[in-house]
Parts: C-alpha cells; sequence; structure tokens
C-alpha cells in the first residue's frame, strides 16, 4: 500500500502519500459541485468556492491570500460538475499553517454580503470571457445540449440572471445539504511522520461538528441526440460531436479510457491529429476526450477550423470513428496503444499536485486508491473484441449530438 488513510469520528478523511521532497501538495476535496444545486441556483457552487477566500470568522481577504503566499507557497480552486477542490503547494515546514487555511475556509467562510457583491461581479466577468472563448464556451453549450433539461447540463458558472440573484441563505442552505463530512477529504502527498500527521489533523479538523446530509443526485433516465448549429460573432467554425458515455464504476470505463487515446488523445499521434491536422492540414486543434462521472459520463471529439473546411473536417472525423467501429484493432496495434496510454498515465503521475488531486478523488468515489500496477493491469485486460464493442456503443452515428458554432454573415 502506498498511501495511508486516518478517519476522524465526523467523518472527514486525511489522505497520505509519502514522497521524499521538500515540496508538499495538498488539496481538500468536497463531494458537491454544480450538479447539486437546486434548479434556478446554476452557478451557486462556483460562486461559493470564490467566497471561500474572501472572509472567514478570524481571516480577512489578505489575511487568506497572505497566509501562504507570503512563504512562497501556492493557493487556488477550482469546481466541477461533482467536487469542489482547494489546493495548495508549498515548502514543507508550511504544513499547519496550509491545512489550518483549508479548514478555516472550508468550515468558517462568512459570506459577508459587501463581498458577495463584489464577487458577483468578478464571476460575470468570468461568464463574459468564456463566452468570448468559443473553443470554451461550446463545451458548456454542447454539455447543455448532451443533458438538457438535467442537472448536468447546468454551467458551473451559472448564467448572469442566476448569479445575480444569489443570496447568502443560498450558500447557508447549500453547504447544510451538500458539504457532508464523511464526503470530504484532505490529500496530502509529501515527507511526513504519519503518527505526526495525525495527530495535527485531529488537532485542526477534529473539532468539526459531523454533517451527513442525504444526497439527491438525479440520474438522466433519458437521452436524445441532437444536432444544432449557432450562428456566432467568431471568424473560425468550433464543433463538438459526442454522446453520454460509462460512469466511473462501469465495467467499459478502461476499454473506453484507451479507445478514446487512439482516437484523439494525448498526443500528435491519434488517429484524429494524423489525418485531420497532419495528412490535411485542416485544423490546428482536433482531440477527443472522455470524462467519466459518478453515474454517467461524456465522451466527445472538438475541433476549430475554417468555415469552408468544417464539411472536410466532419467527413475524415466521421470516417475515423467507421473505421473504429467497423476495422477490429489488430493484436500489435493494441499492444502499441497500450504501451502509449500506459506511458502517458506513469509521466502524469510526475506531477505531484494533480495525483494528490486524482487519488483524493478516488477516496471519495471507490474507498480506496489503485496502485500504478492496478490501473496497468486495467489497461493490459482491454480486448480487440471490447474495443469494438465499445466503438459501436458509444460512436453509434444515431447517438452522437453535434454542435457547430459559425461565424455570422458580416451582411
Amino acid at each position: 500500500m502506498d498511501y495511508q488513510v486516518h478517519t476522524l469520528p465526523n467523518g472527514i478523511r486525511l489522505l497520505y502519500k509519502p514522497f521524499p521532497s521538500t515540496i508538499t501538495h495538498a488539496c481538500i476535496i468536497v463531494n458537491a459541485g454544480s450538479r447539486d444545486e437546486e434548479s434556478g441556483k446554476d452557478g451557486l457552487a462556483h460562486f461559493i468556492e470564490h467566497l471561500l477566500f474572501k472572509q472567514t470568522a478570524k481571516r480577512n481577504t489578505n489575511q487568506i491570500l497572505n497566509r501562504l503566499e507570503s512563504v512562497g507557497g501556492d493557493l487556488n480552486a477550482y469546481t466541477t460538475k461533482e467536487y469542489t477542490c482547494i489546493h495548495a503547494s508549498f515548502l514543507n515546514p508550511h504544513l499547519e499553517r496550509a491545512l489550518d487555511l483549508f479548514e478555516d475556509l472550508v468550515f468558517h467562510s462568512t459570506f459577508p454580503l459587501n463581498e458577495m457583491a463584489k464577487e458577483k461581479s468578478v464571476i460575470l466577468d468570468e461568464i463574459a470571457s468564456y463566452q468570448d472563448q468559443p473553443e470554451e464556451a461550446i463545451q458548456d453549450d454542447f454539455e447543455d445540449l448532451l443533458f438538457a433539461g438535467h442537472e448536468l447540463g447546468r454551467n458551473i458558472l451559472g448564467t448572469e440572471e442566476t448569479v445575480k440573484a444569489l443570496e447568502q441563505t443560498d450558500i447557508l442552505h447549500f453547504l447544510a445539504s451538500n458539504y457532508n463530512t464523511e464526503e470530504i477529504v484532505v490529500g496530502v502527498i509529501g515527507s511526513y511522520d504519519y503518527k505526526k500527521l495525525c495527530n495535527l489533523f485531529n488537532k485542526l479538523f477534529g473539532q468539526v461538528p459531523a454533517n451527513k446530509p442525504i444526497k439527491k443526485r438525479q440520474l438522466m433516465l433519458s437521452y436524445q441526440a441532437r444536432q444544432k448549429k449557432e450562428e456566432k460573432p467568431i471568424s473560425q467554425s468550433h464543433c463538438i460531436i459526442g454522446s453520454p458515455a460509462y460512469s466511473i464504476h462501469d465495467k467499459n470505463k478502461a476499454g473506453l479510457l484507451l479507445m478514446n487515446n487512439i482516437l484523439g488523445g494525448t498526443g500528435m499521434t491519434s488517429r484524429l491529429n494524423l489525418e485531420i491536422r497532419e495528412k490535411y492540414g485542416i485544423a490546428y486543434t482536433i482531440e477527443s476526450n472522455y470524462t467519466p462521472l459518478s453515474d454517467t459520463g461524456i465522451f466527445s471529439i472538438y475541433f476549430g477550423t475554417d468555415v469552408e473546411k468544417v464539411e472536410k473536417a466532419l467527413s475524415l472525423t466521421h470516417k475515423e470513428l467507421r473505421r473504429l467501429r467497423e476495422q477490429r484493432l489488430t493484436a500489435t496495434s493494441l499492444h502499441r496503444a497500450k504501451q502509449k496510454f500506459i506511458g502517458q498515465i506513469a509521466l502524469g503521475e510526475e506531477n505531484k499536485l494533480s495525483l494528490i488531486i486524482a487519488m483524493t478523488k478516488s477516496l471519495i468515489d471507490f474507498n480506496r486508491v489503485d496502485t500504478l500496477e492496478e490501473v496497468f493491469d486495467k489497461i493490459n485486460a482491454v480486448t480487440e473484441d471490447q474495443v469494438l464493442e465499445i466503438s459501436n456503443e458509444i460512436l453509434e452515428p444515431a447517438k452522437l449530438t453535434t454542435l457547430l458554432f459559425q461565424p455570422a454573415d458580416e451582411e
């Protein structure tokens, strides 16, 4: 076992991975995100994440921001559809300073009205900024199309209308309903004595009152593929094609991760990149992505290109999808794909902050963390037939939703 877990009576857990370094990476992750918002409260989880840095019972904004930065540390946070994460990197002697700050931000923030008004303005600017970046905006709009009418379709940032309407009572209600202490994990990767680390964790987090609300996430029971074109004030066309996919718990997850990597994953040798960028030179960026969630997943292909090249790019993309559906991989090509993917995963572990965040999420989702060898075993177990079956299920034309942003006519 290359990690240890310590659980407090209130349910909050510490995940520790020893690593010999002068630098520590740490995070605190709450199993609560934008899909847990009530209808009409779009953007609330992300709004809370911003406000956690504004004021606590004992610190003002400057004191919060300076707590780690004054000793050369880095502090940041993000919100997803299912998680809220605060993370920090710092020199080892400052561990108590960092964990004390985590505890203060998550459990003692005060959400003053003047800071709420200020932060709403910041988030409205953030929304406007995303809308100015079609490659970002199309992803949000695509997920809204994919999960139409479902909580997963909600834009993480919210809308101008919903953000302006958020109130302090909304924040307090969300925290009480979703910040379950049994679904909060603090992850630490660094060089410490485990017993001393547990004692510090007990001192800082042991007094937090237990909170164990029942989560009410709704399953997506129906899906209908859609095709949509939108005119935007942009100079290039942007396109996303995709469908709902397997959840984190599905037996086919490893197979789809591998298939995705073959089709349009990391690196320059994916099929889509070789065919569309290298062979024809008609897209600077073309990639595919698979994001598994707790009860479903998102598979998508994105490209941006000139207006006159869109049809060609779409045709070539569908040709590659058809190839995956109709042609079984050879044993040699599957072996190469596995070696490439395994190597990329191993290299990814060099980013220790990303590693501890991934491990912490895994503990929340599965109550355990796979070793690197176990991850590799799952990839190596994928067969040629399995890749073919997955391709036919996920890439079936009738199941694919397409969203296209086109430049508006200037007439």
